[in-house]
């Protein structure tokens, strides 16, 4: 296994923790995971086409992105009448990346993730 072993650092009594587990319960929602897989390898994105590609209405997929500019997980540009949302930062699409790396775990055997890792070597 050669997953990153990168730390945080923080103790178990860290003020961080209660911020934490807010992140967690904004990411716990199937439709803005989706939002952020789909943001992770673009620059910015309009919400129609974020709904497009998370088969969600416009609308739907706006209420998910205002959430997720209030906990600063993603940002705007605004160009016009059209707003393009992007990551604020890496993270988010980390942990998303972690969560689901975790989810292969439950399956059994070994997890496609460990199979890259390996086929790089």
């Amino acid at each position: 296994m050669s997953a990153d072993k990168r730390k945080c650092g923080y103790t178990p009594d860290s003020s961080f923790v209660e911020l934490a587990v807010e992140v967690f319960g904004m990411l716990a929602d199937a439709t803005r995971v989706r939002i952020i897989l789909a943001l992770q390898d673009a620059e910015e994105l309009s919400v129609n086409h974020l709904a497009d590609i998370v088969d969600k209405s416009p609308a739907a997929v706006s209420q998910h992105l205002a959430k997720l500019r209030l906990a600063r997980i993603v940002a705007t540009r605004q160009d016009g009448q059209r707003v393009f949302y992007r990551l604020e930062n890496e993270h988010a699409s980390e942990l998303v990346a972690s969560a689901i790396f975790q989810a292969e775990h439950t399956l059994g055997g070994t997890p496609r993730h460990h199979h890259q890792d390996r086929a790089g070597e």
